[in-house]
């Protein structure tokens, strides 16, 4: 019984690495590239993009977790809810400049 030529040549098929894994972030970069793309902002769209994009929300969100877990911890409470993002961006420097709220 004879193999197929290609796994001799190179193995078994490996499993697909994300690009997500592969920058080590846990928000989704094809998603955003698909995003990018979809949503007409430039004409086309680089690599590098979607994943330093994907940083950077990953950053904000988890800055603005932290936050608002904080503020939930002061209210004595043990669940995040909508108040407490508001306080949460409301007292903070950086992130009060920015909101429209």
């Amino acid at each position: 019984m004879a193999s197929c030529w290609w796994k001799e040549r190179w193995g078994p098929k490996k499993k697909p690495v994300t690009r997500s894994v592969k920058a080590g972030l846990q928000f989704p970069v094809g998603r955003i590239g698909r995003y990018l793309k979809k949503g007409r902002y430039a004409q086309r769209v680089g690599s590098g993009a979607p994943v330093y994009l994907a940083a950077v929300l990953e950053y904000l969100a988890a800055e603005v977790l932290e936050l608002a877990g904080n503020a939930a911890r002061d209210n004595k409470k043990n669940r995040i809810i909508p108040r407490h993002l508001l306080l949460a961006v409301r007292n903070d420097e950086e992130l009060g400049n920015c909101s429209p709220v």
